[in-house]
């Protein structure tokens, strides 16, 4: 295991299983989060969201139903609104997040994990 190297992680996801795919290939096992099953809550979203060094909106799923259900398109909605939506409705996370040495990313396509490996 390579417990420096952190996948927020959905199984149902071929991204998220490419990134996956390419780590293993490398000999890395990563910490695997399934945030479906293990939600995320708002201040560990604030901390991925900050180590990503990208707006919220960028992690965000905007063509899920919840996005538009709740409005989320509405660009007077701040931060912490959105965070709340997230943590609310994981489904409104992007993925795969892989968290390593080198920083934090949306690894969409899976190619992009090798930017930020070590």
């Amino acid at each position: 295991m390579t417990p420096d190297i952190t996948v927020y992680h959905n199984p149902r996801c071929s991204n998220s299983r490419g990134v996956l795919d390419i780590l293993r290939e490398r000999g890395i096992t990563p910490h695997i989060v399934e945030y479906m099953k293990t939600p995320l809550d708002a201040g560990q979203l604030k901390v991925l969201v900050a180590a990503c060094q990208v707006p919220v909106r960028e992690l965000m799923r905007s063509k899920e139903a919840a996005f538009a259900e709740l409005g989320l398109a509405n660009p007077a909605l701040g931060d912490d609104a959105l965070i709340a939506a997230i943590a609310a409705h994981p489904v409104l996370l992007n993925r795969p997040i892989v968290v390593t040495p080198r920083g934090a990313k949306l690894c969409r396509p899976p190619e992009t994990v090798l930017d930020i490996l070590p």
